[in-house]
């Protein structure tokens, strides 16, 4: 360091940067190489141009599964956007206990979510408590996990249920920011805590609503872990419930694995990705003006 003080900096950089070409920068650009060729698992495979793309316009299930994680965006992010922020103001107020309750919204979020997911498919069997529960009420068992939409909406729920507690947290922090002078100014002309919400809170919390937004949509999008767990490795009834990210590991896996086609899917879904992201902002921009 005294003698190439120029360089010292470097010199700390240098592990984090090392890390971050092994496993982010160089797999990002070997994914980008790889959508143009047709390389398989035990290949390197030679360049094909477009053809990937080509085919990806013509295999249904690519269209199934882009179908699916747009439906997963759609139905998952308004919930994760709005179903937290109700729950942090609920236990926002330091009330004796509170504390537990507030460990107990956040427990599922430090739990693995293959333990998650086995719990709920064990409850959404068919001889499962929740269609137990359904039958002794005398109606007929529910397909929970036979159903196509039904599966998809099961898996919505569970990744909702999970996100909830780390959410909340977000919002809490961003509650706390928010001058408790506005609210006592809305209450003294007569603004009810309906208005006060609408009026105070949700203005106090856009931008971290549009921060929970953005991390919502590329979550969902990315699915993965709960519709597998829901519907199995093949995507539910006639592979349905396929979502992207099931089918690149579909492809790409195994000793005949397709490394090339479900490179080319990976870099369409980070081009849909970096889109659904510009989207949220762009909506924040026109909002502010």
């Amino acid at each position: 360091m005294r003698t190439h003080r120029a360089h010292s900096p470097w010199l700390f950089l240098l592990p984090g940067l090392l890390i971050t070409l092994a496993f982010n920068i160089y797999p990002f650009v070997a994914t980008v190489w790889k959508a143009f060729t047709d390389a398989r698992t035990l290949t390197p495979g030679s360049f094909v141009g477009l053809d990937n793309f080509q085919e990806m316009l013509a295999d249904e299930q690519f269209w199934i599964g882009l179908r699916n994680s747009f439906l997963y965006v759609a139905a998952v992010v308004p919930c994760t956007v709005v179903l937290p922020l109700l729950l942090a103001l609920l236990v926002h107020k330091n009330l004796p206990g509170i504390a537990f309750f507030r460990s107990a919204f956040y427990t599922p979020v430090v739990a693995s979510v293959v333990v998650v997911g086995l719990i709920w498919v064990w409850m959404l069997d068919d001889r499962g408590l929740v269609n137990a529960v359904i039958k002794t009420l005398g109606f007929d068992t529910v397909p929970f996990l036979s159903d196509r939409w039904l599966i998809l909406l099961s898996a919505m729920l569970v990744t909702v249920w999970k996100g909830l507690g780390y959410y909340m947290i977000i919002y809490m922090a961003a509650l706390g920011n928010v001058p408790r002078e506005l609210h006592e100014a809305a209450s003294v002309d007569g603004a009810g805590p309906v208005r006060r919400f609408l009026s105070v809170t949700v203005p106090g919390v856009r931008n971290t609503m549009v921060l929970v937004g953005a991390l919502s949509s590329v979550a969902a999008f990315r699915v993965f872990s709960e519709v597998f767990l829901m519907a199995g490795p093949d995507g539910g009834p006639a592979g349905e419930d396929t979502t992207l990210v099931m089918l690149i590991q579909r492809t790409g896996t195994g000793l005949s694995g397709r490394v090339g086609y479900a490179s080319a899917i990976s870099l369409v879904m980070f081009v849909i990705t970096m889109v659904l992201l510009l989207a949220v902002f762009a909506a924040e921009r026109r909002d502010k003006k």
